[in-house]
């Protein structure tokens, strides 16, 4: 009988044990928060600097001075045994009258069914190429290919033949993997806001809607990625009429 009252104490205390550490797990640390917003930041900037700098691999000058917004989410994880899944964290930032918004944080998942196994690190760089696009990403959230029409874009000396693809479609990908950029047609991912960093950096409720249209202040430590699309693309491209 008392062996049997002591594992009962046991379980309990285990039990105890296991949600206070489910809670301080879920428990929100703002600055952790605001310490992961600038590093997230920090790395898109890094991506994207590298890209434009990638001989025959970078974002044409044409289509960079046609985006409205510029995402990249660095160190995308892919993984999988049968059902795989797509997981990783980004920044965006859109023009704005005075040049580019401040950044705005953001999710991005997507899950897969077929024959894989193993694991991959990925960058992605996202541009939303016209007003339609913009209104996706403003809202709650979008999927590629279902909510966002998207295309591989083009990369070095491919410009001259993508006006077409320039126009049509919302969002042009990126991606580069074990080193070597490529254009990337993402289809099934799904992007929303990411609220512990988008809370954390502009406060509570912030949207990120606001953030992109340059109606909140960013602090300076999380500027490093709007910074780096000034020095690449600070004004937009006229639009050419016929």
């Amino acid at each position: 009988m008392k062996k049997h009252r002591s594992i009962t104490t046991l379980l309990t205390i285990a039990g105890v044990m296991l949600l206070a550490g489910v809670a301080a797990w879920g428990a929100e640390d703002p600055k952790e928060d605001f310490a992961d917003a600038v590093e997230q930041s920090t790395k898109a900037a890094k991506v994207f600097s590298e890209l434009m700098q990638a001989p025959d691999q970078e974002i044409p000058t044409e289509i960079l001075g046609h985006a409205e917004c510029v995402m990249v989410f660095p160190e995308v994880i892919k993984a999988g045994f049968i059902v795989g899944g797509r997981g990783g964290r980004g920044v965006a930032s859109c023009r704005t009258a005075s040049g580019w918004s401040a950044p705005a944080f953001f999710d991005l998942g997507g899950g897969s069914i077929g024959l894989q196994i193993g694991a991959q690190v990925t960058d992605f760089v996202l541009l939303v190429m016209n007003e339609k696009g913009m209104n996706k990403l403003l809202g709650d959230k979008f999927e590629l290919g279902a909510d966002a029409s998207a295309a591989a874009g083009p990369v070095g000396r491919q410009a001259g033949a993508s006006t077409n693809l320039r126009m049509d479609a919302e969002i042009l990908s990126y991606s580069r993997s074990k080193g070597l950029f490529a254009g990337l047609e993402l289809k099934g991912v799904v992007i929303k806001p990411d609220t512990d960093d988008m809370n954390a950096v502009y406060g509570t409720g912030t949207k990120a809607k606001s953030v992109l249209a340059a109606a909140v202040k960013a602090p300076k430590e999380v500027l490093s990625f709007p910074n780096a699309l000034s020095r690449y693309s600070a004004t937009k491209l006229a639009t050419k009429r016929n």
